[in-house]
């Protein structure tokens, strides 16, 4: 019964195998290629991060993502290979809409980043700006629970421009 068994399954597994490896095979075809980090090039191995807010989410996700990908920080600009410069990394929020009571009901949330690449004293990477918005509802009565939404987003948004900026960065 046995010997029975193995040979009932035995084209139906071989029909799985065949469709796992044209699937494998189709996936590398089309250029499919698995989320992860890009390599960083030769020129930031050794980058420096220059901002006037060191603390920000973006500047700190900035230097997390750096090391990650194998870069080697430097304390100072002195002995860089390249000097990224965070130009502006300014955070606002505006209110989008408002109650019969003239009470805000909506907010929208924009982070917006600007920064450029240098290396032994020529610019690499000319400044680049990129700005992410997002928007979400606001009701005074759940107050503590909607500023702790505004935070989670601000985080979120930051962690979208370090990885945009990252992609640009390993395209040098």
């Amino acid at each position: 019964m046995n010997a029975r068994r193995s040979s009932a399954y035995s084209p139906v597994m071989r029909g799985v195998r065949l469709v796992l490896v044209l699937t494998g095979l189709f996936a590398t075809a089309c250029g499919f290629k698995m989320q992860g980090r890009d390599p960083l090039p030769p020129l930031l191995a050794t980058p420096y991060v220059q901002a006037t807010d060191a603390q920000s989410d973006f500047v700190q996700g900035l230097r997390k993502a750096l090391l990650t990908s194998g870069a080697k920080l430097t304390p100072g600009s002195d002995n860089a290979s390249a000097v990224v410069r965070v130009l502006e990394d300014d955070v606002s929020r505006k209110i989008l809409s408002v109650s019969a009571r003239n009470t805000p009901r909506e907010y929208e949330i924009t982070y917006k980043v600007r920064f450029s690449v240098s290396s032994n004293g020529k610019e690499v990477l000319e400044p680049q700006e990129i700005e992410l918005t997002r928007d979400y509802s606001f009701d005074e009565t759940l107050m503590l629970a909607k500023e702790n939404e505004e935070s989670i987003l601000r985080e979120a948004l930051a962690r979208d421009l370090v990885g945009m900026v990252m992609r640009r960065l390993s395209s040098l």
